[in-house]
C-alpha cells in the first residue's frame, strides 16, 4: 500500500513492476497529478510490457464511463463493477441562510454565512443525537465558527492539516461529551471521525490555482462539487443512520459542478512535465491521460525545466533532470537540495527542503523560526514526520563538509536556489518589496520580518484582484546572499527602454527586475531606440501621434471600408494600428508627434486598392442638385449622408458606399431629421407620403411633389408672395 507519488517513483525505476500482479488506484475521482500519472503510466506498461497486469480504479463518486473507456482494451470499455457498501441512510435537510449572503471571492467568505453555519450546528445539536462534523473551507473559517459556538453543550474541536498532531488526534477521538468537529475538506475522504451522526456543510471548498504569469500560487474559495458534498454527507452514515444539513437550497444543489476541476487544469505542471519527460513522453504524447494538460501551463513548465537543465531542446529528460526527479520533491526543491548541499551542508539543505516540501504546522511567516521550532521538538508528531523526510532527502545527495555559515544564511541560500525569481528587495519607500520576477510583495502586519532589506520568499500567493502578492513564508537575507542564490538572474549592461514617458538609456546592474545600480549610458543603438519607441506607443497608446482632422477622417473612411468589405481593406482599430503603423524612424517621444499619420494610414492600403479609395469610401457624395455633401463615417458599420429631402428628388436609389447602400438622413427645410433610410426607392412609396402630408403645410414655399422620384431636385424655395 503506497501513495500514488511513490507508485510513480517505482514505475520510473522499474516500469515492468516486477513482482506486481495488480494495481488498484483508490479515490481516483480526486484527480491529483500523481493519480493521473500513475494511471497513464500503468496503462502504458500494460500495453507495451505487461499485458497480464491487472488494473482497477476505485471511487465512490468516479466518472465510471470515462474511466471504463480509458482502461478498456481492444476498443471495448473495461467492465464496471458496482459494489454497494454498508453505508447507513442519511437524511438530507436543506438549511439555506434566510438573508442575503455574498458569494465567495478569493479567500473571502461572507461572515454572515459562517454565522448561519454556527446557527445550523446549534439546530442540529438540538434536533439530532451523536457528534457533529462541520465542513468549512479553511482554518480562518474554522476559527470563526468555533468562536461563535462558545457555550454550546459540546466540545468544539478544530481539525485541519496545519494543527499539531496532538490537536488532530484529539479531534479524532471520542470523549466524554458530545463533540462538534469543525473541519476542512481534510475530513471529506481522508479521515474517518468516529461517533459522527450529523454533518453540517457550508458547501464551499478551497482549491489551489497557479498564477502562471507570475510564478505564484494562490488559494481560492469556490462552491464544492456534487461529488464532494456527497462524500461529506457520507461521513454521517458510516456507523449508523445520520443526517446532513446543507446550507444551500435544493435548486442551488442542482447547479453545482458535478466534479472538482482536475489538478492538471489549474496547477503548476513543472513536476508533472518532468515525470512525462523521464517516462519518454514529453508533453504526454502517446499516453492515456484522463485530460490533456493545458498548452500554456506546459510551455511555462518546459521553460522552467530548461532553466534547471532538466530537459533538452526537444523536451527530453537530461541526466540532471533524472537526478532531480529521483529526489521525490518538486524539481525546484530538488535543485535547491542538490545545489545547496555544497553551500550549506547536506544536513541543513535537507532540513530546509523538508520544511519547504511538507505541509508542517509552523507558526508565523519567519521560516527560520519555524525551522528552529521543529528542531526543538515542541510538536512531536510534526518533528517526527519532518525528521523522516530529512533522512530520506539526505540519502539523495552526497555528503559534503558542513560550511561554517549561520542558519539564517543557509536557509536563505536554499530558499533562493529553489525560487530565485522570488528573491525580493524592499522598495525605497519601505512599504513593500519587489521580487526578481517583477511582482510586488507585501508582508503581513506585525511580522518579525518587517524591515529586512532583502527576503528569500519561500511561499507567496496573490489573491484575485490584488496587484501585489502576500508573503506567507520567507527568510531575511542580505544582498550578498541574494546575489549568490540568484546567480543567473544577476546581469549588467546597457539597456534602452521606454521609461517615464520617453526613451531612456542607462547602464544597469540587475537581479531580475530589481535594479541594483544605474548610471548614464552612451547614446542608444538606433534599432534599440526604435524598439523602445514602439513599446512606448503600445504602452501609452495612439495618442502619442498627432491626429490631424485629415488623419482622423481617413481613419474613419478606412474603418468603413474594412467593416463593409473586409480584407484586403485594412483594419484600423487600435490594436491593428499599433501593430501596423511604421514608426521605425522614431528615436524618442517627440519623433512620434512628427509622424505623418495620413501617409502612414495610406501605406496600410494594398497598392492594388489605393486608387479605389475615393470610389469605395468617398469623402463626399454629389446629390442630384449638384451639391457635394460630406459622408458621416462616425459609425463605420453605417456610413450616413444627412441631406434635405428636396435635394434627392429624382434619385431612384442611394449610391453604394463601402459595398452597401448609403444610409440617408432625410432632413426638413429646417434641417431636422424626418426619416432615415437605406432604401430610397421604397421610401418614396411607403414613407414619403406621410412626410409630405405632415410637412407641406408647415413649409408651403418648398416643393412637395406627389411623385418625388420623377421630380427635379432643388435647393430653392418659392419666393414669398407680395402684399
Amino acid at each position: 500500500m503506497v501513495t500514488t507519488g511513490l507508485l510513480v517513483r517505482r514505475l520510473q525505476a522499474d516500469p515492468e513492476l516486477t513482482g506486481v500482479s495488480a494495481v488498484v488506484l483508490d479515490e481516483c475521482h480526486e484527480r491529483h497529478l500523481d493519480t493521473d500519472l500513475a494511471l497513464a503510466f500503468t496503462l502504458d506498461v500494460r500495453g507495451a510490457l505487461r499485458p497480464d497486469l491487472q488494473l482497477l480504479a476505485m471511487s465512490a463518486t468516479a466518472q465510471a464511463e470515462r474511466l471504463a473507456a480509458l482502461l478498456g482494451g481492444d476498443g471495448a470499455p473495461a467492465p464496471v463493477v458496482e459494489a454497494p457498501g454498508a453505508l447507513h441512510d442519511v437524511d438530507v435537510l436543506w438549511a439555506p441562510p434566510t438573508g442575503p449572503v455574498d458569494p465567495p471571492h478569493g479567500l473571502q467568505v461572507d461572515p454572515r454565512l459562517l454565522t448561519h453555519v454556527a446557527a445550523t450546528v446549534r439546530r442540529a445539536l438540538a434536533e439530532r443525537t451523536g457528534d457533529v462534523l462541520v465542513f468549512v473551507p479553511g482554518a480562518a473559517e474554522i476559527g470563526r465558527v468555533t468562536t461563535e459556538l462558545r457555550g454550546v453543550e459540546a466540545d468544539v474541536l478544530p481539525l485541519h492539516g496545519r494543527l499539531p498532531a496532538t490537536a488532530q488526534d484529539a479531534a479524532l477521538q471520542a470523549g466524554p461529551r458530545r463533540r462538534v468537529v469543525v473541519a476542512t475538506a481534510l475530513a471529506e475522504s481522508s479521515l474517518t471521525v468516529p461517533g459522527v451522526r450529523v454533518v453540517v456543510d457550508a458547501g464551499l471548498a478551497r482549491v489551489p490555482r497557479a498564477d502562471l504569469a507570475r510564478g505564484l500560487g494562490s488559494l481560492v474559495t469556490v462552491r464544492a462539487s456534487r461529488a464532494a458534498v456527497t462524500q461529506r454527507a457520507g461521513r454521517a452514515g458510516r456507523e449508523a443512520p445520520g443526517a446532513v444539513y446543507r446550507c444551500w437550497t435544493a435548486a442551488e444543489h442542482d447547479r453545482l459542478p458535478a466534479h472538482e476541476e482536475p489538478e492538471v487544469a489549474v496547477s503548476d505542471l513543472t513536476a508533472f512535465a518532468l515525470e512525462l519527460a523521464c517516462w519518454g513522453a514529453p508533453g504526454g504524447t502517446g499516453l492515456g491521460l484522463p485530460d490533456p494538460p493545458p498548452e500554456v501551463a506546459l510551455l511555462v513548465a518546459d521553460r522552467t525545466l530548461r532553466t534547471l537543465g532538466a530537459v533538452d531542446d526537444y523536451g527530453r529528460a537530461t541526466p540532471r533532470g533524472r537526478a532531480l526527479t529521483a529526489v521525490g520533491v518538486h524539481p525546484r526543491l530538488a535543485r535547491a537540495l542538490l545545489d545547496g548541499a555544497p553551500l550549506v551542508g547536506r544536513r541543513r539543505a535537507a532540513e530546509v527542503v523538508a520544511l519547504l516540501s511538507a505541509d508542517l504546522p509552523t507558526r508565523g511567516d519567519d521560516l527560520v523560526a519555524g525551522w528552529r521550532e521543529l528542531r526543538s521538538g515542541t510538536d512531536r508528531g510534526a518533528t517526527a514526520r519532518w525528521k523522516d523526510e530529512v533522512a530520506r532527502l539526505e540519502r539523495s545527495v552526497a555528503d559534503v563538509p558542513p560550511p561554517r555559515i549561520p542558519d539564517d544564511t543557509a536557509a536563505g541560500l536554499v530558499v533562493g536556489l529553489a525560487h530565485p525569481e522570488r528573491l525580493a528587495r524592499r522598495r525605497p519607500d519601505g512599504t513593500a518589496y519587489l521580487m526578481a520576477a517583477g511582482t510586488g510583495a507585501e508582508l503581513p502586519p506585525g511580522t518579525a520580518l518587517s524591515g529586512a532589506p532583502w527576503l528569500a520568499v519561500a511561499v507567496a500567493d496573490r489573491a484575485p484582484g490584488r496587484r501585489d502578492a502576500r508573503v506567507r513564508s520567507a527568510v531575511a537575507i542580505d544582498e550578498a546572499t541574494a546575489l549568490e542564490a540568484g546567480g543567473p538572474l544577476h546581469t549588467e549592461g546597457d539597456e534602452v527602454a521606454w521609461r517615464d514617458g520617453d526613451v531612456r538609456s542607462a547602464h544597469l546592474e540587475r537581479l531580475g527586475a530589481i535594479v541594483l545600480a544605474e548610471r548614464p549610458a552612451r547614446a542608444p543603438d538606433p534599432a534599440a531606440a526604435a524598439a523602445a519607441v514602439a513599446e512606448g506607443l503600445r504602452r501609452e497608446g495612439l495618442g502619442l501621434l498627432t491626429w490631424t482632422p485629415a488623419a482622423t477622417r481617413l481613419r474613419e473612411r478606412l474603418a468603413a471600408a474594412h467593416a463593409g468589405l473586409g480584407d484586403p481593406w485594412p483594419a484600423v482599430d487600435d490594436a491593428a494600428l499599433l501593430a501596423g503603423i511604421d514608426v521605425s524612424g522614431a528615436r524618442r517621444r517627440a519623433d512620434l508627434a512628427r509622424v505623418d499619420v495620413v501617409a502612414a494610414l495610406r501605406a496600410l492600403v494594398p497598392w492594388q486598392l489605393s486608387g479605389d479609395l475615393d470610389a469605395v469610401v468617398p469623402d463626399a457624395v454629389t446629390v442630384p442638385t449638384g451639391s457635394r455633401i460630406r459622408v458621416d463615417y462616425t459609425d463605420p458599420a453605417v456610413p450616413t449622408l444627412a441631406v434635405r429631402v428636396q435635394e434627392v428628388f429624382g434619385w431612384a436609389a442611394a449610391p453604394r458606399v463601402a459595398g452597401r447602400p448609403l444610409r440617408l438622413e432625410l432632413l426638413s427645410p429646417a434641417r431636422r431629421v424626418v426619416a432615415t433610410t437605406a432604401d430610397l426607392a421604397g421610401f418614396w412609396v411607403t414613407g414619403y407620403p406621410a412626410v409630405r402630408s405632415e410637412l407641406r403645410g408647415r413649409y408651403p414655399r418648398h416643393p412637395w411633389p406627389e411623385d418625388p422620384a420623377a421630380a427635379p431636385a432643388t435647393t430653392r424655395a418659392s419666393p414669398r408672395a407680395r402684399r
